[in-house]
């Protein structure tokens, strides 16, 4: 599973169990059985059927491999080790040119073509160059003389402590192999005598050589060899009687650049099989709980699972990640906690809505079957009111079902828009206000005198006043008040309406606002629905905020006092 426990002791000395790798997160006792045995089903080995896990593999090679690449083709170490090259042979040069000069006269003339003043191949015979090295020597003129293969030179000593690098070079030596194998099959270069490359390259660069000036030259031979060339001048008393020119051993750098590429390539070889543990480790941490969230789901949507584990949904609960996978199970606990709600409360509503047109229909039922026996005309005429009332009931009990059920997706899709709530509900007041005073109910709107602007929809806003206002006012008898207000308090907004009806039974506070609650006079029975409150309460919670109901009484102190009427409070984020 990816991982595993380990005895630990806290601070009080008893023995802990630390669990590492994705078991930290979801321990068995909070993970269902079916996936408990997905989770044992699972391994580092069967990653290989995760493209997440492969992926991470993938990508994590293909960065080391363009980073191995890389240092190979810029080859850091060969510049460098070519510098030191370089400055080597030229030291190699200018030491056999003091030779030279030693041996030859204070005095008289010195012509290396002639061998006036000087024996050159006495003089080679005495000289140790480096092994693969060569040497030639012109004349004045830049003319060819000798080469050191022309003279018995003095056999180089070895010397104590200082090894030949005999590193192993197997996997370069493989690639080398493949890459000649298949450029040989485009294009195979002609195999030419280094000899002859050399004495070539040493005329050339005499032919460039300027008096009194050492130059030094880095090329390749046909066979593809570098080859580093020093030439530089012989002087008697400031004359110059000859040159030479000291050519290295071909492919010196090359050896010791292979050894370098093959540490680097040994380098390589362990960081990967280092990276591909590391990166199994990291896919089951993240593939694993991905697999985990992923079946959970699965077991909620397959019908056949869902027949045999017929219990709800459970989402790992792997919130304890301080990570992205952790963000991700607490979001899809939450999308299922919520949807779980959602379906409970759709049931309860389904059997609420049942439950009340039940109501109507029987009365209906009893009214139509009664109408069929009655033979008197003011019966009849009582009977057919009782039909149009219970139909006119069903239609508005329909009516404000269909709005309540499509209330939630319609919050969602309309547009939010800044707009002055002091002006909406004074708008509302005044309309509404004709309503209340043609019932003799007295309405009084104290408003601020300044706009107080918040983010909403305001048409669902007003439709929560409209119904806040004519609730107060069905509640009032003539002689009664409604009065709407409003206040700002730092953040928020508070909108109050009040009136000084009967008030509100105090088991009935916590009740007002559930669906198809409805605590009406015996004169309005029928005429609500009772889902106004709970429309209201849905709109305003959507907004951000609040909203309850509450008694006026004449003291707070008395909560067994008669009430003066009913509060109804909304608060809006500003």
């Amino acid at each position: 599973m990816g991982g595993s426990k380990r005895k630990a002791q806290n601070t009080r000395g008893t023995d802990i169990d630390v669990v590492l790798g994705e078991d930290w997160v979801a321990p068995e006792g909070l993970v269902d059985d079916a996936l408990m045995r997905g989770r044992r089903r699972r391994g580092l080995l069967t990653l290989n059927r995760s493209p997440l896990a492969r992926k991470i593999i993938t990508f994590n090679l293909l960065a080391m491999l363009i980073l191995v690449a890389g240092v190979l083709f810029l080859n850091p170490f060969r510049q460098s080790l070519v510098l030191q090259r370089e400055a080597a042979i030229v030291s190699e040069a200018e030491l056999v040119a003091d030779v030279i000069e030693a041996r030859l006269p204070k005095e008289g003339w010195v012509n290396f073509a002639s061998g006036d003043g000087i024996d050159l191949r006495d003089t080679l015979s005495g000289i140790e160059l480096p092994e693969g090295a060569e040497l030639f020597i012109f004349d004045a003129t830049g003319g060819f003389i000798l080469s050191s293969k022309d003279v018995q030179m003095a056999a180089r000593q070895p010397v104590e402590g200082l090894g030949a690098d005999d590193r192993s070079t197997v996997i370069t030596n493989m690639l080398d192999r493949a890459w000649a194998a298949v450029s040989g099959l485009v294009d195979r270069p002609p195999m030419v005598d280094v000899a002859e490359d050399r004495q070539a390259i040493a005329q050339r660069l005499i032919d460039r050589l300027a008096a009194g000036k050492t130059l030094i030259s880095s090329e390749k031979t046909l066979a593809g060899d570098p080859v580093f060339s020093v030439a530089t001048g012989v002087y008697q008393d400031g004359r110059e009687v000859g040159q030479l020119v000291l050519s290295s051993a071909a492919g010196e750098i090359e050896r010791l650049v292979r050894a370098e590429r093959e540490q680097v390539l040994q380098m390589f070889v362990v960081a990967v099989a280092v990276s591909i543990g590391l990166s199994l480790v990291l896919a089951s941490t993240i593939a694993n709980p991905l697999s985990d969230l992923a079946e959970a789901a699965e077991l909620g949507r397959d019908k056949n699972a869902r027949k045999m584990n017929p219990t709800r949904v459970r989402i790992p609960d792997l919130t304890a990640r301080p990570d992205e996978i952790g963000r991700l199970s607490g979001a899809l606990r939450g999308m299922v906690a919520a949807l779980y709600d959602r379906i409970d409360a759709n049931e309860q509503f389904a059997a609420d809505v049942a439950h009340e047109i039940k109501n109507p229909l029987a009365s209906l039922r009893s009214a139509v079957a009664s109408l069929h026996m009655v033979k008197k005309e003011e019966h009849r005429t009582k009977l057919l009111d009782v039909i149009d009332h219970d139909v006119r009931r069903l239609d508005r009990l329909v009516s404000d079902i269909s709005n309540a059920s499509r209330l939630d997706s319609e919050l969602v899709r309309e547009e939010e828009e800044r707009f002055d709530l002091v002006k909406m509900v004074g708008n509302l007041s005044e309309f509404l206000g004709q309503q209340a005073q043609e019932k003799g109910v007295e309405f009084i709107s104290d408003l601020p005198k300044v706009p107080i602007m918040i983010t909403g929809l305001e048409g669902r806003l007003a439709q929560v006043f409209v119904n806040l206002i004519t609730n107060a006012i069905s509640f009032c008898e003539e002689g009664d008040a409604v009065r709407v207000w409003a206040r700002k308090r730092d953040n928020r907004v508070l909108v109050v309406v009040e009136d000084t009806g009967p008030g509100i039974p105090e088991e009935a506070l916590t009740k007002v606002f559930k669906r198809f609650y409805s605590e009406r006079p015996v004169g309005q029975f029928g005429d609500h629905s009772g889902l106004g409150l709970a429309i209201s309460k849905q709109i305003v919670e959507a907004h951000g905020g609040v909203i309850w109901a509450e008694n006026i009484r004449p003291t707070d102190a008395d909560v067994t006092s008669e009430p003066l009427g009913a509060r109804f409070v909304v608060g809006l984020p500003v």
